[in-house]
């Protein structure tokens, strides 16, 4: 496979069965208030419910006070994650996605700063650490591989609501059950491709779908389905994993997905934290798609 408009959407995407591209690249932020009007239908208002914070809320530069606030929000998401999955609601309610939102863009800090994201994991209680360090260690890896797009790219990017966060994780699971490939590792690839399908459009490479496939490496790994479909591309994707070495050796497998060491770090990072606390599969769910440009990061889905 070949990584094609994945995490950041910053540079041109390979996605499966190629080179390492543009994965990265979309990992990139912004602050909303300089945000396209491309957004999602999801979470549209412009005021934060009850405590949950704006959107463009400042993230602290002191490292006790962007410790407290990390660990405040966490704690907050998670808790409306609980919620959430209770309900059996399909679609988040807004507290979760501003808490999301406030979450990624504080790890988007860290990892461009190693000397801060050190000193506030210093100050954080274990567990939070511990997420703190893998999604740190993502999304720097990911920022490394990023690019600028133009404008006139971006206004052509194909931009959707993902769907439920459910229906993906029961897909996952079934591929996890038929091809033994851990549907953490599943979702972790999907959160770095397109954001969970938000992103649609094809790579310049031509890769396609929620999954990012090659047409050839679809060919040959996506058992008749359609690639646009999401529990199809899932399916192909635990297929293609399994034939180029997973469950034995995830290292080589993503690695065939991506040819960047970088693509495959950040991958099983955030694969760990899902493992670690499942929640996190539903607050990365909640992260949303940014791209760089040549004045700085833009933000194109979310609340506004």
């Amino acid at each position: 496979m070949r990584l094609v408009l994945a995490a950041s959407l910053a540079v041109v995407l390979s996605g499966c069965g190629g080179t390492a591209g543009g994965t990265a690249a979309r990992e990139q932020l912004k602050p909303a208030a300089e945000s396209p009007a491309t957004t999602q239908p999801q979470g549209t208002s412009q005021s934060a419910p009850g405590d949950a914070p704006a959107p463009d809320t400042p993230i602290p530069a002191d490292p006790a006070k962007l410790a407290a606030d990390l660990k405040a929000t966490t704690t907050a998401l998670y808790s409306g994650i609980d919620a959430w999955t209770r309900s059996k609601a399909a679609q988040p309610p807004q507290d979760v996605v501003l808490y999301a939102l406030h979450h990624q863009r504080v790890y988007r800090k860290l990892a461009r700063n190693a000397k801060l994201a050190g000193a506030v994991i210093a100050k954080l209680p274990k567990p939070v650490a511990a997420e703190a360090r893998d999604n740190a260690k993502a999304v720097g890896k990911l920022l490394s591989m990023a690019r600028p797009i133009t404008a006139a790219r971006r206004a052509k990017m194909r931009l959707a609501q993902a769907e439920p966060a459910g229906t993906l994780r029961g897909h996952m699971v079934k591929a996890e059950k038929r091809f033994g490939v851990e549907w953490e590792v599943l979702a972790a690839i999907m959160l770095v491709e397109t954001k969970f399908g938000r992103v649609r459009s094809a790579s310049s490479t031509g890769a396609q779908g929620p999954m990012q496939f090659m047409p050839g490496t679809w060919k040959m790994y996506g058992m008749g389905g359609d690639v646009h479909k999401s529990r199809d591309s899932i399916m192909a994707a635990a297929n293609y994993l399994k034939a180029t070495g997973a469950p034995r050796n995830y290292r080589r497998a993503v690695f065939a997905y991506n040819h960047d060491v970088r693509y495959v770090d950040a991958v099983l990072a955030h694969a760990a934290q899902i493992k670690r606390d499942p929640r996190s599969f539903y607050a990365y769910y909640n992260w949303q798609v940014f791209v760089l440009s040549t004045k700085g990061d833009v933000r194109l889905t979310g609340p506004r």
